[in-house]
């Protein structure tokens, strides 16, 4: 009898641990999915800053400003633009 409370005792210490052991990995893997949540929320919010940034460098005023200020360019008017008409090529002028 002593010898068979001995081997329950033994596979009650160690259905005791293995249950300590997986309720410890549980909460290490629940803090882990935790982390990585927060890291996905953080990288979606890096995202969006991004997206705006990229909208707000690509403006067309802001383009224009830069192209005015920074290029010293100016925008073409009809009195200062050249049209230049290219002369029909002549027959014999042609290659051989």
């Amino acid at each position: 009898m002593g010898r068979v409370n001995l081997i329950v005792a033994a596979l009650l210490m160690l259905s005791a641990i293995s249950l300590v052991t997986s309720r410890y990995q549980s909460r290490q893997l629940f803090i882990e999915l935790g982390r990585d949540q927060a890291q996905a929320r953080d990288l979606e919010i890096n995202w969006r800053r991004l997206q705006l940034d990229r909208a707000e460098l690509a403006r067309n005023a802001r383009v224009d400003a830069i192209a005015r200020d920074g290029l010293k360019m100016i925008s073409i008017v009809p009195d200062r633009t050249l049209y230049m008409n290219q002369a029909p090529a002549s027959a014999s002028g042609g290659a051989q």
